[in-house]
């Protein structure tokens, strides 16, 4: 990505943050309009259409900015010293920007009130386990996969996204810039505003814990050699 231009980079962040964070909140009112109250059901719909959109999103946006869309990911690579910090904070300025812009075209296009923020409580030592948790593997999964595998990144994220929906006790935000965003919707996949700063603390220690675990396990042996 060295040979891409840093506006074509943060382009392709706010993009694939638009698209994504929009497939989350948007899946999740339609899953909740046509699942009857069923709320397993309308949850499994959310989570095979975020799973679809992440692997397409990453496969596409990838090879231009890395596709972090996800600022506990940027937080990885800076302490990796892979981006500087200074383009990991205009990274996360433009997830959290264009991400909200995603919300905003859900409540469009369903024809919501525009401007409005969850009630939706998610709180409680539970909640905060299951996003340290998930953050965690996320960004264990992509470090391992970047080592050992990097063709396999979209499926690979894609893939833990889609069962830690269901493993997780707080359905796997895992991300800090979606988790401030979805406090922006009042709809299936929301989040109460005074919940986000126990949310994203929990994500960024285990985005943490994960870089420091990950560039022990996956270094390369003396020699360069895998």
């Amino acid at each position: 990505m060295a040979d891409v231009s840093r506006p074509r980079r943060l382009t392709a962040e706010g993009l694939g943050s638009f698209f994504l964070f929009a497939g989350v909140l948007g899946s999740g009112v339609m899953a909740e309009t046509l699942a009857g109250g069923n709320v397993a059901l309308a949850l499994l719909a959310n989570t095979i259409a975020t799973g679809a959109i992440l692997f397409v999103l990453i496969a596409m946006l990838g090879p231009v900015s890395g596709a972090h869309f996800n600022p506990a990911v940027t937080l990885a690579f800076a302490l990796r010293r892979e981006i500087g910090w200074s383009e990991g904070a205009a990274y996360v300025l433009v997830q959290i920007a264009a991400g909200a812009l995603g919300a905003f075209a859900v409540h469009l296009m369903f024809d919501l009130e525009i401007l409005q923020f969850s009630t939706k409580a998610r709180a409680g030592i539970g909640q905060w386990s299951g996003e340290g948790i998930a953050t965690f593997g996320l960004v264990l999964t992509i470090l391992g996969l970047i080592r050992h595998k990097p063709d396999a990144i979209p499926a690979g994220v894609a893939l833990y996204i889609t069962a830690a929906y269901w493993f997780t006790s707080s359905t796997s935000f895992a991300n800090p810039a979606i988790t401030i965003v979805r406090s922006l919707s009042d709809t299936f996949a929301g989040i109460a505003p005074a919940d986000v700063p126990a949310f994203i603390a929990a994500q960024l220690a285990g985005a943490v814990l994960a870089t420091l675990l990950g560039g022990w396990l996956f270094a390369a042996p003396s020699g360069g050699k895998s």
